[in-house]
């Protein structure tokens, strides 16, 4: 199973490069640990994050500070869960200057 992403910058009409994304897991009685990182490619994609996933909560951790000038948000967090791991996820993001939104999406 693959988590993958991609930004799309709907006030340009474009996706968004070079957007550097974090996936951490959750683990009870520990917190949130990285298990993979990436940059978006021209299409704004990431298309794998390094580490086959397991079931449980994840985070996707959006450096948009890294993408727009003086960005309202600087950093965009998306938890979700994985139940079935034989299913690859894929979350896109689509960002303006002042919103965002997030959908559960299907990798081409």
């Amino acid at each position: 199973m693959m988590i993958t992403t991609q930004v799309l910058d709907t006030a340009h009409g474009l996706p968004a490069a070079r957007v550097p994304v974090e996936l951490d897991y959750f683990v009870t009685g520990f917190g949130w640990k990285e298990v993979g990182h990436g940059i978006t490619n021209a299409e704004g994609r990431i298309t794998e994050f390094g580490e086959l996933a397991v079931p449980g909560l994840y985070r996707l951790m959006f450096d948009m500070a890294a993408y727009q000038n003086q960005p309202f948000f600087p950093s965009i967090a998306i938890v979700f869960e994985v139940g079935d791991p034989t299913q690859t996820v894929h979350i896109p993001l689509a960002v303006s200057p002042f919103s965002y939104s997030v959908y559960r999406g299907y990798p081409e």
